[in-house]
């Protein structure tokens, strides 16, 4: 059950709106839940004034006085915090719900961080809050953002890499795919950035052009020659062990968008499927489903180490199973007996860009997606290998 603060936030946080305060009397516009929220919580995200984040209060109007009917349930709390993995907010958010007193009545207050990483965007849109007002970020103030991060100690995946160049990212790449999959098509068109801009404002890219990790990852013309361990090894055996004759071995080293693109159909060509059925009534049913190792192959390379191993993202399909294995074991909060759980992220950035592009379909939510794809194809469960340096899943053919 949600428990109500001790303290009054009248006497806290004070009455008036500010840089760090907002009031909204619901947390519904026009039937979209979280619009508003979320263009609030992205804008203390962005903490434009540089003090830590803020507090939206639901529940309370402009003026400071609390309403009536102000929904303060378990339910309505997960609600709200589920922007946080919708993949509308990226990079993704940290904040907390809870129920608290604003006047001696209850409200609804979203205590939310800084991000270390911004400019932060909701569906596309960098938000700011520079006053009392929420509004869209203006090229000065997505300017001031990347250059805050860039003094931040940020995760690897936005640092700069040494000896690397705009020369080395796929421009044509870049504004033919990236962008337009993680910036509203109409903010590009309204605001006009240079190419330098934009790529600093995505993370691509430090403000005086060096790439960073997750430039090269994402739209890198050779990724593993600046990032030796940057690259996916797909190796097939005639057996079920190693022992067995090699059938077909690749490596992939590309860019994410690259890499995702020729995976696709290198899985699949390897899906053997059979139907099933009694009558008239048939079903397919492959021996490996491809969304199950999609979302494992994607989340491998999105949760592993890439700053201190140089192995690569390993595919190993054997004739009665798949092991995908990354270097990089449990991350942050995350150990070995909560992985199913908990969600943390090793390459934050790396994460939202693939969120954008389509690869993940939610944050937090790959294992639960691959236990009912295998248990709807009537497939045994995943197995998970975890210790302190890498991470390994076994999946197995379907009888």
């Amino acid at each position: 059950m949600c428990r109500v603060s001790d303290h009054d936030l009248a006497d806290v946080l004070g009455t008036r709106e500010t840089t760090t305060l907002e009031f909204k009397r619901t947390a519904r516009r026009e039937g979209r839940r979280g619009d508003v929220i979320g263009q609030a919580v992205c804008a203390m995200a962005n903490d434009l004034a540089g003090k830590g984040g803020g507090d939206i209060l639901i529940g309370v109007d402009d003026d400071g006085q609390p309403v009536d009917g102000v929904d303060v349930s378990d339910r309505a709390l997960l609600a709200l915090t589920d922007l946080r993995d919708d993949g509308r907010i990226l990079d993704r958010p940290s904040f907390t719900a809870e129920v608290a007193r604003f006047r001696g009545r209850p409200v609804v207050r979203l205590r939310v961080e800084a991000s270390a990483t911004p400019p932060v965007r909701f569906e596309g849109v960098v938000w700011v809050r520079p006053g009392p007002t929420t509004r869209r970020a203006s090229r000065e103030d997505e300017r001031v953002l990347s250059e805050r991060r860039r003094a931040n100690d940020g995760p690897f995946d936005t640092r700069p890499v040494p000896r690397s160049g705009q020369d080395d990212l796929d421009i044509d790449l870049f504004r033919r795919s990236y962008l337009p999959s993680l910036v509203d098509p109409d903010v590009i068109e309204e605001n006009g950035r240079s190419l330098p801009v934009q790529l600093s404002s995505l993370h691509l890219a430090t403000p005086d052009g060096h790439p960073t990790v997750l430039g090269l990852l994402a739209v890198g013309l050779d990724p593993s020659g600046h990032i030796p361990g940057a690259y996916l090894q797909f190796v097939r055996y005639d057996g079920t062990d190693l022992d067995a004759p090699i059938a077909d071995e690749q490596e992939i080293r590309q860019n994410l968008i690259g890499a995702a693109t020729r995976l696709e159909p290198l899985l699949r060509s390897n899906i053997r499927t059979r139907v099933t059925g009694d009558g008239f009534q048939e079903t397919p049913r492959p021996d490996y489903p491809i969304e199950a190792l999609r979302e494992i192959c994607m989340n491998a390379l999105m949760h592993r180490n890439y700053e201190t191993s140089y192995a690569p993202t390993r595919i190993v399909w054997f004739e009665d199973r798949i092991e995908v294995t990354n270097p990089g074991g449990p991350f942050g909060q995350v150990r070995d007996d909560n992985f199913d759980r908990v969600t943390d992220y090793r390459n934050p950035s790396l994460a939202a860009a693939l969120k954008g592009l389509g690869y993940v379909n939610r944050f937090g939510r790959g294992i639960g997606r691959v236990r009912k794809v295998l248990e709807r194809n009537g497939s045994p469960p995943a197995e998970f290998r975890i210790d302190s340096a890498s991470w390994a899943v076994t999946v197995r053919r379907a009888a």
